[in-house]
């Protein structure tokens, strides 16, 4: 099945961004152990740059979420103190 209409909506927008982001994170629905520490990250991008992202990985012979999270790592450290 293709479309929106066949899927299972995920996330809404908050009301209120402060109680949102100060609310724990739902439990992860995967078994695997990468996945107990981790959090999921969904940002709004033009189909264009996600063309680009996807050439660009694989090029790199990586995944985009591999990819993505080295940049985002490079982007920002952890700060002293703060724990990873």
């Amino acid at each position: 099945m293709t479309g929106r209409a066949g899927k299972r909506g995920f996330a809404s927008r908050p009301g209120d961004a402060e109680s949102w982001i100060k609310a724990p994170d739902a439990p992860s629905l995967r078994a695997d152990a990468t996945a107990t520490f981790t959090a999921r990250l969904t940002i709004d991008i033009t189909p264009e740059l996600r063309g680009r992202i996807k050439v660009a990985a694989f090029r790199r012979g990586e995944t985009v979420a591999d990819m993505l999270r080295a940049l985002l790592a490079r982007e920002f450290p952890p700060t002293e103190g703060e724990t990873s």
